[in-house]
């Protein structure tokens, strides 16, 4: 098993329960599954407001809780394994399978099925959500409120491109550790385009490499990846790349060309 404390729900104090025996530990514990039931939250280094943000969950994700400290929960999230501690506040003990997801950039999520009631919040691609009811064009989603049904794909249905849900975010600004629609990564605008296209994706441009096969930067086409250190972005042709990127401070389309000359 790798040693990697960014996939292995394991201190020197505490593991999760079902690692006994193959990573050790003063004490092993089951975890406790909850519900993220906010639109996004920050998945950070330490328990506390102000450390490093190392990744985010978004609504209706699970997470995998081993220790409450005061306001924060360390675990592990279910959808890319990521170990980390996320504020219990914006976590709920009450899950239901999902049945749907969002299929857009984002969507509103209104207080009744009526576009002028209060929003409660934006769901953002990706998303994932129970509907317990139709009204209309609208579906409640449990613990958000009423969205658009024309928003929403059902589980199990997605993308045939992966560029072309990368390609929603332009124009969305680069944050660290993000990963929905209102701020995201290199990395993040990576694994949300490949989710929503149904395909598995770990959570980081290095863990990323591995995926596929080699290609020859000659033979570079659609949906392929390109690495550095640090860093990835996907091709939208033999020539462009789509990448969110600090340079920019924003999901950006720009030749493969300029962006090797400016990294390098």
């Amino acid at each position: 098993m790798s040693a990697d404390p960014r996939g292995v729900l394991a201190r020197a104090d505490l593991a999760a329960g079902d690692l006994q025996g193959i990573v050790r530990a003063s004490a092993y514990a089951d975890v406790v599954r909850y519900g993220v039931a906010r639109p996004r939250a920050a998945q950070r280094a330490a328990p506390d407001d102000g450390a490093e943000q190392i990744n985010q969950r978004l609504f209706g994700e699970i997470f995998e809780a081993l220790e409450i400290d005061g306001a924060y929960a360390w675990g592990r999230a279910r959808r890319d394994g990521y170990v980390g501690w996320v504020a219990t506040a914006s976590l709920t003990l009450t899950i239901a399978p999902p049945t749907h997801r969002v299929a857009v950039l984002r969507t509103p999520a209104f207080a009744t099925p009526a576009i002028k009631s209060p929003v409660w919040g934006l769901l953002s691609l990706n998303a994932l959500i129970t509907v317990s009811e139709t009204y209309g064009e609208m579906a409640l989603a449990a613990q958000a409120g009423w969205v658009p049904i024309r928003h929403l794909a059902p589980i199990g249905k997605g993308f045939v491109d992966p560029a072309s849900a990368a390609e929603l975010f332009l124009g969305a600004p680069y944050v660290w550790g993000g990963r929905d629609s209102l701020g995201l990564d290199c990395s993040g605008l990576v694994q949300q385009a490949l989710f929503a296209a149904g395909l598995a994706c770990p959570r980081d441009a290095d863990q990323q490499a591995a995926l596929g096969t080699a290609v020859d930067p000659g033979a570079l086409g659609r949906n392929d990846l390109v690495f550095w250190r640090g860093h990835v972005g996907m091709m939208l042709d033999a020539e462009r790349l789509i990448h969110s990127n600090a340079h920019q401070m924003a999901v950006a389309v720009e030749p493969l060309a300029d962006a090797v000359e400016r990294i390098a």
